[in-house]
């Protein structure tokens, strides 16, 4: 039986995006259950803050900084982790963007980093682990994708197309390689108390804007929930947890839906 205090025990990974946010609460958790996990940002004071944190709760990490629209980094941090820590059990590749609202204005530049960051950039870096995973007999690889990879977006059409397909290539990649002892699943979350929620609140054409006071509008908007709130970051990685953990062990190819009851 799994430990409930220790489910990641000797395992090792990589966090994308866990400078802040879903992210870094879901390195600290992930630490403070026994994985040794490299944390990847592109802000490398607030990657630094995040092993500080873990290290100060006895937990172990190592820091990457650098850019996942560059192809050769998404790929190297495989082989970075494994070089700080020797092997490779999972990979959550958290990072996103919002990209541009709507379409008509849409520019080339925008739609390109919305979809680097979004799919291209952890389909390198997914391609960089299946070796390394398979080599260690098996593992698991998460997406972020959210819950506008479930049902579409009205104000953020290129977000939304870029979760739907990370939520289509992880279904495709856990039929793939379910027989290898290598699970792949996709979290969703829906509004989460992160500065990319007070991206998308600000996006134009809301009804019920609240001009000026950008906290009045979370605070409306995380009111329709069903829930009556918006998620804080914990609440995502308890649920990234279980899908890393083998409490999931018979669980590939799931979009799970953590939302508050918004997508039921």
């Amino acid at each position: 039986m799994t430990s409930l205090t220790h489910r990641l025990a000797n395992k090792v990974g990589i966090i994308t995006a866990s400078g802040s946010g879903m992210g870094r609460a879901g390195a600290i958790l992930f630490a403070s259950e026994g994985a040794r996990v490299l944390v990847v940002d592109a802000n490398k004071d607030a990657a630094d803050k995040t092993v500080e944190m873990i290290r100060a709760s006895g937990g172990q990490a190592q820091v990457s900084a650098g850019d996942l629209c560059d192809e050769a980094y998404s790929r190297d941090i495989v082989e970075e982790a494994v070089k700080h820590f020797g092997r490779l059990d999972f990979v959550w590749n958290h990072v996103g963007h919002p990209g541009p609202a709507g379409l008509e204005e849409v520019s080339t530049s925008d739609l390109d980093l919305a979809l680097n960051l979004n799919l291209r950039s952890v389909l390198f870096t997914t391609a960089a682990a299946l070796p390394v995973l398979r080599k260690g007999g098996g593992g698991n690889i998460l997406f972020t994708a959210s819950t506008s990879g479930l049902e579409g977006s009205k104000y953020s059409p290129v977000y939304s197309a870029a979760k739907f397909g990370v939520i289509g290539m992880a279904r495709s990649l856990a039929k793939a390689h379910a027989a290898e002892n290598i699970r792949v699943n996709v979290i969703c979350p829906g509004a989460t108390n992160t500065p990319m929620l007070r991206t998308f609140v600000r996006r134009p054409g809301q009804e019920g804007d609240l001009p000026g006071d950008i906290e009045k509008l979370v605070t409306q908007r995380s009111s329709l929930s069903p829930m009556g709130r918006a998620a804080e970051p914990v609440e995502i990685a308890r649920a990234a947890l279980f899908l890393v953990s083998d409490d999931a062990s018979y669980v590939t190819g799931v979009a799970l839906a953590v939302d508050g009851g918004a997508t039921a």
